[in-house]
């Protein structure tokens, strides 16, 4: 198991450094000069010359990009441009709030799919599975933006179950969480299907039933954890799905967290905080799938081998 940790981590390496790169090309190549939001557009042209080279703008992109990587290699991940504040204590700042709305959109997720699959492999082809697999396309269907639109005009406005916006409550996070969860329902349910239903049709499925153990422990003990393994190897891309859709969400019901905060920095040309935090998110799914590979080398042991 060390062997495996030290490769994926060696790995994980490259994927950062070239992650890194393709932001910070992406971002200086996309237009947008973040010196207009700081100088009157009046200002002589030697005040905005002055306040690039501050900023460090004037230099070529391959020698920013150096500084910055060398600045991150010792946990600077620079100042925002327009508050002047350390982009590392903006991302502390935030992070919490996005995590919150991460763990129990993901947790909304699996609680809903992994049942929902389950009854719709053990009762194939019957009104219970048709239902299902309605139910999880409509899902896959629908955008989070969109969702979240409707959960908010539903349950906020309509009925007033729900506040609308804000973060300050327990109450505050069940729309957003249903909005960035519930797509992935769809989705997961129908893996946990189409996987169980491979699994029940093995010998040692039958042997296990031919035994006399219940239907139920059939399923528990046996295929319903080899059927968990391509889920468990897909938690690491749904991280990166929530941390994508969160972008999104948060500025839909106006939580303050990371993804408002990239989304507003987009708008400002803010460079180093969208650098800092593609930057911490990028390592966050990079962690994630490490954490998914060594979950499914302890499901199945086989691949430890491989």
């Amino acid at each position: 198991m060390t062997t495996y940790l030290i490769k994926r981590f060696l790995l994980a390496i490259p994927v950062l450094l070239l992650t890194a790169l393709l932001v910070f090309s992406g971002l200086h190549l996309a237009g947008g000069d973040p010196v207009m939001m700081l100088v009157p557009p009046i200002a002589p042209q030697e005040t905005r010359d002055a306040v690039r080279a501050k900023l460090g703008l004037d230099k070529p992109l391959p020698v920013q990009f150096v500084i910055y990587m060398s600045n991150v290699l010792r946990g600077d991940l620079g100042r925002s441009i327009l508050s002047r504040r350390e982009v590392s204590e903006l991302i502390l700042e935030k992070l919490p709030v996005t995590v919150e709305l991460g763990v129990a959109s993901l947790a909304l997720a699996y609680l809903l799919s992994i049942p929902l699959g389950a009854i719709a492999a053990l009762n194939r082809n019957s009104f219970l599975d048709w239902s299902s697999m309605v139910v999880a396309l409509i899902g896959v269907s629908m955008p989070g933006f969109w969702l979240g639109l409707i959960l908010i005009f539903t349950f906020a406005v309509h009925f007033r179950w729900f506040p609308p916006t804000g973060h300050a409550s327990l109450k505050h996070l069940v729309l957003p969480a249903l909005a960035l969860g519930l797509p992935r329902v769809g989705r997961m349910a129908r893996i946990t299907r189409s996987s169980l239903l491979e699994v029940v049709g093995q010998d040692y499925i039958r042997t296990a039933r031919a035994k006399g153990l219940a239907e139920r422990a059939v399923v528990l003990r046996h295929a319903l954890r080899n059927a968990l393994i391509p889920i468990i190897s897909l938690m690491g891309l749904d991280l990166g799905y929530i941390v994508g859709g969160s972008v999104v969400i948060e500025h839909v019901f106006a939580r303050p967290g990371i993804g408002d905060m990239m989304l507003r920095a987009i708008y400002s040309r803010d460079f180093p905080v969208l650098q800092g935090s593609m930057f911490v998110l990028a390592l966050a799914i990079i962690l994630a799938n490490i954490i998914a590979d060594v979950a499914y080398v302890i499901v199945d042991p086989r691949i430890r081998h491989k």
